[in-house]
């Protein structure tokens, strides 16, 4: 009953002030439940995930705040502890860090502050780890594609120079013509080759 009490009353608290703008996020109640919602948390700025807005799936366990709400994106993102393809995350607060004295609004809070802190050799995606690992700049380069393909609004997306992504956007072009496949497919297999066409186009054939 205490648990009940405290999630109604953190859910009150969000809801009072709930601004994605003004507090960089905010959070919707799914059919009206106490125990789902959706966070939406705005990209730091001066990251590849500026402008974009990312979605997160957060359900809270019977046992909250002995318990850690359990969270995947719903936003894909392209980030070495954020799955590409599940949204699943490593976080220690979601696992044996959580402590009673978190809040629903501190993990929010915290998934936020995650998206510009990576922790590449603790990896929830290995791909991306390696990346990031092997060549930060084209990893920053693809998580900014992602975040304008996957996470911005049409908004946004005209403030953005298409240029920066020329070579990406023409692999993509040649992938789809030789595959036939979706467009998204196209993204996700160039992105987990490291955008060299061939690998990715190798990879696809022999699935």
């Amino acid at each position: 009953m205490a648990g009940k009490k405290r999630i109604t009353k953190e859910l009150r608290d969000l809801m009072s002030g709930n601004d994605l703008n003004r507090n960089h996020f905010c959070i919707e109640m799914v059919n009206d439940s106490t125990e789902h919602i959706i966070a939406k948390i705005l990209g730091p700025p001066d990251t590849p995930y500026q402008n974009g807005v990312f979605s997160i799936d957060i359900t809270i366990p019977d046992k909250y705040p002995f318990e850690p709400p359990v969270c995947k994106f719903i936003t894909k993102v392209w980030h070495p502890n954020i799955s590409s393809a599940t949204g699943a995350i490593c976080l220690d607060i979601l696992k044996g860090r959580w402590a009673v004295s978190m809040t629903l609004e501190s993990l929010i809070r915290s998934l936020q502050s995650f998206l510009e802190s990576p922790v590449p050799n603790d990896p929830q995606d290995a791909v991306v780890g390696n990346q990031y690992r092997a060549s930060r700049q084209l990893y920053d380069k693809t998580a900014k594609y992602w975040t304008y393909w996957y996470a911005m609004s049409d908004d946004n997306r005209k403030n953005v120079d298409r240029n920066e992504f020329k070579d990406f956007e023409e692999k993509i072009d040649k992938f789809v013509k030789k595959t036939k496949a979706p467009t998204e497919t196209a993204l996700t297999s160039l992105s987990c080759s490291h955008w060299n066409l061939n690998d990715a186009l190798r990879s696809y054939n022999i699935r």
